[in-house]
């Protein structure tokens, strides 16, 4: 995340994954399911400045603490105990065709963004193919970030670690805010 992330205004730019600003994102993420620590993945989380620009509730800033960053606090927890700490990062596949702008109004947001639901951690742990899955992807300014990571909706402050597989799973399915 470059300095001051979220402090400039939105733009409608499609986000890439080929960018090195996606790659260090994504390696953050990684960092953070091994070593167990959400705060090595803050460079890839929505920023909290965009996200006070982005909803239109009565505190965004006190969402995004209480229920956006301990929820995903969680889901790195959970992820942690599937991956553990020899596994290593092999690649992250973003459906872009289920890709959708999300435009002002919809979903409690007074801007509009890019999201796509459903991208893919492919990983190699004891020499054998694995992933699980990223609930939701939003852009800033046409760089992705994490929002909801292991579940967009929990009954429960638990972690949730979306469909782990053997191989590189599957992606989606589209829709969502």
């Amino acid at each position: 995340m470059a300095p001051g992330a979220g402090a400039l205004p939105q733009t409608r730019v499609f986000p890439s994954t080929s960018s090195v600003a996606f790659r260090n994102a994504m390696s953050d993420l990684w960092q953070a399911v091994t070593t167990g620590n959400p705060q090595a993945a803050l460079p890839a989380f929505f920023p909290l400045a965009a996200y006070r620009q982005v909803k239109a509730i009565a505190d965004p800033a006190a969402d995004w603490q209480s229920r956006l960053w301990y929820d995903f606090t969680l889901d790195v927890a959970a992820a942690h105990q599937v991956v553990g700490r020899g596994a290593r990062l092999l690649r992250v596949i973003v459906p872009g065709d289920d890709a959708a702008w999300v435009y002002p109004g919809d979903c409690y947001n007074s801007i509009g963004y890019w999201h796509v639901p459903g991208s893919r951690v492919v990983y190699l742990r004891d020499g054998q193919e694995r992933s699980f899955g990223i609930a939701w992807l939003i852009s800033w300014r046409g760089v992705w970030y994490v929002v909801h990571f292991g579940a967009v909706l929990r009954g429960a402050a638990i972690g949730v670690v979306d469909q782990p597989a053997a191989g590189p799973g599957v992606t989606g399915p589209p829709g969502g805010c």
